[in-house]
C-alpha cells in the first residue's frame, strides 16, 4: 500500500524541506503530503485533532505534544536551526547591519518593516526592539504580515525591509535579497525538531522520513537554504 505520509511543519522550514522531499520520494517510492503553518498554529491544530504522521516545529512544542500524547515518546530528533535576517528588495542599496549600532540605525531609518506577527520570529523581534531601546521609533513603522508572506511583502513593495528567518528570505529570491543576518550579539536561532505522531497510520514510513530529514547526507542542501546543523563530531 502506497499511502501518503502527512507532514505538518512550520513555515520557516518549508523552503528547505520542500527541496528534500522529491529526493526522498524517488529513493523510497513513498509520497509526502505537506501542510505548513507558523509554529504556534501547528501545535494548536494538532492539539485540536489535526491528523499527521510527522511534525517539524520548535523542540519545546514537540515535547508538549509528547506530554499530551500526540507525539510518540522517544521519537523526537533535532532537525536544525535557522537564524534571523533582514530582507530587502533585490537591487536596493547595500545595508550596513554588521554591528548592533548599525542594525538599530537601519531599522530606525527604514520607512517600513514587515515582520511575522503570528510567528516565533515576530515575537523575538518585538522583544528585541524593546531591548535595544528603539521600540518607540520603530514600532509605528511595522507592517504585520501573515506567516510565509513576510519576505514576499518586500518584493511586492508592501514594506522597505522585512525581518524573518533566513530560509524565508532565500526562498523569496529573485525579487528579494538577503541584506544581511542579525549581528551575532542579537542573533536568535530558532531551533526545530521532528516528532512522529503517536497515531500515525504508517509509523514505519514516518520513521523513514524522519531519519532521512535528520541524516547528515542532506546537510549541504539544508545549509544552502538557511538551515544549520549542529553535529557533535563535525
Amino acid at each position: 500500500m502506497n499511502q501518503e505520509i502527512r507532514l505538518f511543519g512550520a513555515i520557516a522550514v518549508r523552503p528547505a524541506v520542500l527541496a528534500l522531499i522529491p529526493r526522498f520520494e524517488s529513493a523510497t517510492g513513498l509520497t509526502v503530503a505537506v501542510k505548513w503553518e507558523v509554529n504556534p498554529t501547528v501545535k494548536k491544530q494538532i492539539e485540536a485533532g489535526e491528523a499527521f504522521d510527522l511534525v517539524i516545529i520548535n523542540p519545546p512544542m514537540v515535547r508538549d505534544l509528547i506530554a499530551s500524547g500526540k507525539v510518540k515518546a522517544g521519537s523526537e530528533v533535532a532537525f536544525g536551526r535557522i537564524g534571523m535576517g533582514v530582507a530587502a528588495k533585490a537591487g536596493s542599496r547595500v545595508l550596513d547591519i554588521g554591528s548592533v549600532e548599525a542594525f538599530a540605525d537601519a531599522l530606525k531609518s527604514a520607512a517600513s518593516i514587515a515582520y511575522a506577527s503570528d510567528g516565533t520570529s515576530g515575537g523575538y523581534f518585538l522583544g528585541l526592539l524593546d531591548r535595544l531601546g528603539i521600540a518607540d521609533a520603530v514600532k509605528p513603522k511595522l507592517v504585520a504580515a501573515a506567516g510565509g508572506q513576510t519576505a514576499a511583502a518586500v518584493g511586492r513593495g508592501g514594506a522597505e525591509l522585512a525581518v524573518v528567518p533566513v530560509t524565508s528570505i532565500l526562498a523569496a529570491a529573485p525579487e528579494v535579497m538577503l541584506a544581511g543576518r542579525f549581528p551575532a550579539e542579537l542573533q536568535s536561532y530558532i531551533d526545530f525538531a521532528i516528532g512522529i505522531s503517536a497515531d500515525s497510520t504508517d509509523a514505519e514510513a514516518a520513521k523513514q522520513l524522519s531519519e532521512f530529514l535528520a541524516s547528515p547526507a542532506v546537510d549541504d542542501i539544508l545549509k544552502a537554504r538557511g538551515v544549520e546543523r549542529r553535529r557533535e563530531n563535525a
